[in-house]
């Protein structure tokens, strides 16, 4: 204050002394001062009115008159039967900080206040509601109000309280065609009707309480409430669980006649409600015996409610009378029951409906119905397979009940893969090495892994699932080679093959040696193993838990003899000869086959139709490659081949190659070959044996038996694509062995072995 007082000071000071400037100078004769330059002269009045000025005290902020204001008022009135609903939309200003009091309506019943979504705190001034509100800035509030109508001989009427706003408008629904409606303070600016209601727009007198009223027809008899009429549908599941029995029911009401407000259902005896809802439920009361259901709209026409049942039972095998949900009042009603159960069980359900007398009647009965002939809604309902299904029509005094004996049986385990076959070629060197492939025709539902136990110091160095290269997992109990993810092959088995190497002892002149294969946890239903040694060696079983191949029918083929080589020894390729004439191929025939599915059979002929025998056959999909030769007929078969892009060969020394590509879709096909002969090369060779070998070689071949294709595969396979180096016999004796239906155990045969 002291400084604002100086300031002031100052400026008089400053204006005194323009003043003084504009003054005509005095002359020195006049007046003598001693210092005239630092003197002001001015009238007593003017100096009185400067310190006036200077002391007067400062002006403050102004503080707003009202603490808040409602700007608009905007209602939404209702009004049906005997009562007038409606919600106010308040907009105004808090104008001083803090909480303020806001005044609100007058002499109002109000069912609800909120601000912004929270409840809004609402205190009572008289018969003023005002509300708590902080401040200073805008708000927005909603208020729920509700009054009864006033019913006078001509007409009807409510009050309506009106905020204190600046501007108050509201619409008011009023049930009929009303074409006389007045408001006491306000006017009636608009008014339209639509489906038997009239909607009119006000404007309101601010803080004044309007009466509206239309006129109402005395002279009309006042009808008489019609009866209510109604029919039902009634869609019933009963789902028969471990240990509780599920109902779910699905009712439809069609209503007649009448407007009812409530529909009562009736409930099973013994069972407890886990649940009601409906579009048009508006509330459910429980009562004794069943429960009565409250809808929103008595006018509409058709109602609908899904009712949840659930009751206990011992468990396992047990015998269950039931009752249905039902409409007592409904003067008709149609029902449909589907029975589902959960696990493996024997149902006999006998449907039984009795009359008042007691007596089954044709209209309370149960039918026994086709489960393809149930509602769509209630097939729907249903998540497990329908085991019996009915179909009734009720009449109002008939309650429906249903008998059932119900017979569980204790589940069973599933296979999770299993085996149809599997074949196992080993290859054994001289230094006692073992190179073993196992391929097993798998088909696999839930499994995700095959476990196999390899023997002691084994190794696996190649998988193969479904043609694909695979990588193995190595853990504490065992190695595991992965399947493809059950559901993807859905159209059957495929296979699975894997190589193993062994390291064993060398061998000596003479000795014994024990072979086994690895235990696997599928079942297998067949094993056929393969065992080829040096030709060096006479070897013969002598133990085990095998069967040798030669002691069973001469029907019996090991899986992948088909066009085995007479003779002893199995090369690995075609041996030397003539080579392949340039730019000419042979000529190839394709044809649907015969034979089962994933199978390619088929022969080769020279041009003058005769059979050529020892004919390389190779076919390949993708990386998957499979081979075999021509028997003494030229005939060959090749089975068990996947789907794809597939390419198709015939190789001979002396004859020209022929081909074919085509798209294998596993229906079983018949490829022919015609081949070529090649050009001449420019080349002989000359060898020559003596007797004694000669001689040799013929008790040799009496003694053994002709490899099979199988072992020519894995002879490849070693000297081509393993990662690992190992010196395979390229001629030996096979012998050959099967164990059936193998699960979870490993097949061993000891062999005794003499150097020749």
């Amino acid at each position: 204050m002291t400084t604002l007082r100086t300031a002031r000071l100052t400026i008089a000071l400053l204006v005194i002394a323009r003043m003084a400037g504009a003054q005509p100078p005095v002359r020195t004769t006049d007046v003598a001062r001693p210092d005239a330059s630092r003197s002001v002269t001015l009238p007593l009045a003017e100096y009185n009115r400067l310190m006036d000025l200077a002391n007067r005290p400062s002006s403050t902020s102004a503080t707003p008159p009202v603490g808040a204001v409602l700007s608009s008022a905007d209602l939404r009135v209702r009004v049906d039967r005997e009562t007038a609903q409606g919600v106010f939309t308040l907009v105004g200003d808090v104008l001083r900080p803090g909480i303020n009091r806001v005044p609100l309506v007058s002499g109002a019943t109000l069912i609800e206040g909120s601000a912004s979504g929270r409840p809004l705190p609402l205190s009572t001034d008289g018969v003023m509601q005002t509300a708590l509100l902080p401040g200073p800035g805008p708000f927005s509030l909603t208020l729920e109000w509700g009054a009864p109508l006033t019913f006078a001989p001509g007409r009807a009427s409510f009050t309506l309280p009106v905020p204190p706003a600046g501007t108050a408008r509201a619409q008011i629904d009023l049930p009929g065609e009303q074409a006389d409606v007045h408001v006491s303070a306000g006017l009636v600016t608009k008014r339209s009707t639509a489906n038997g209601r009239t909607i009119v727009e006000v404007t309101l007198r601010p803080g004044s309480p309007a009466e509206m009223w239309w006129s109402m027809r005395d002279s009309a008899p006042v009808a008489a409430a019609r009866e209510v009429r109604t029919l039902a549908d009634v869609m019933t599941l009963v789902t028969l669980d471990d240990s509780d029995v599920r109902m779910v029911a699905l009712v439809d009401v069609t209503v007649v006649q009448g407007e009812p407000r409530t529909i009562e259902v009736r409930l099973p005896a013994d069972y407890e409600l886990t649940g009601v809802s409906g579009s048009s439920l508006a509330s459910s009361d429980q009562r004794e015996g069943g429960m009565l259901l409250t809808v929103a709209e008595p006018a509409a026409r058709h109602h609908q409610f899904l009712v949840s049942l659930e009751r206990p039972h011992q468990g396992g095998s047990f015998a269950l009378d039931t009752g249905f949900v039902s409409v007592p009042d409904a003067l008709r009603e149609r029902g449909e029951i589907a029975i589902e159960g959960v696990g493996t069980l024997e149902l006999a359900a006998t449907g039984r409906g009795a009359g008042a007398s007691g007596d089954e009647t044709a209209a309370g009965s149960l039918h026994r119905t086709d489960v393809r002939e149930l509602n769509a809604a209630l097939r729907s309902l249903a998540r497990l397979p329908i085991l019996s299904a009915f179909r009734y029509q009720r009449a109002a005094t008939a309650p429906i009940a249903l008998s059932m004996d119900v017979r569980r049986f204790a589940d069973a385990g599933v296979l999770a893969a299993v085996a149809d076959r599997a074949v196992a070629t080993t290859l054994v060197t001289t230094e006692g090495r073992a190179l073993t492939e196992i391929a097993l025709q798998v088909q696999n539902r839930a499994q995700p892994f095959l476990k196999v136990a390899l023997p002691p110091g084994a190794t696996i160095v190649s998988v193969d699932v479904a043609g694909e290269t695979a990588k193995p997992m190595v853990g504490a109990d065992g190695t595991r080679v992965p399947l493809l993810r059950p559901g993807f092959r859905p159209n059957g088995s495929y296979q699975v093959s894997f190589v193993y190497m062994h390291a064993g002892t060398p061998f000596l002149r003479k000795g014994d040696f024990q072979m086994t294969l690895p235990r696997m946890d599928i079942p297998v239903g067949i094993v056929e193993w393969e065992v080829f040694v040096p030709e060096r060696y006479d070897v013969r079983a002598f133990d085990g838990n095998v069967i040798d191949r030669g002691t069973l029918p001469p029907p019996f083929r090991m899986a992948g003899s088909e066009g085995a080589t007479s003779g002893r020894g199995a090369g690995v390729g075609p041996g030397s000869g003539g080579g392949v004439g340039g730019g000419r191929y042979g000529g190839v025939t394709v044809t649907a086959g015969a034979g089962l599915p994933g199978q390619i059979r088929g022969s080769a002929t020279d041009q003058a139709g005769g059979a050529v025998p020892g004919v390389a056959i190779e076919f390949a999909v993708g990386n998957l490659h499979r081979s075999t030769v021509t028997d003494a007929e030229g005939r060959y078969a090749l089975s068990d081949l996947p789907s794809g892009l597939a390419t198709i060969s015939a190789q001979l020394a002396g004859f020209v190659t022929a081909s074919h590509s085509f798209e294998f879709d596993r229906s079983s096909k018949r490829v022919d070959f015609v081949m070529t002969v090649a050009a001449l090369a420019e080349s002989l060779t000359v060898t020559a044996e003596s007797p004694e070998m000669r001689a040799k070689a013929r008790d040799t071949q009496k003694t053994s038996e002709p490899p099979s294709q199988n072992v020519v595969n894995l002879q490849r396979r070693a000297s081509g694509v393993l990662p690992v180096r190992i010196d395979v016999p390229r001629a030996g004796v096979s012998h050959q062995f099967v164990k059936p239906l193998v699960v979870d155990q490993e097949a061993v045969v000891s062999l005794r072995y003499r150097r020749r």
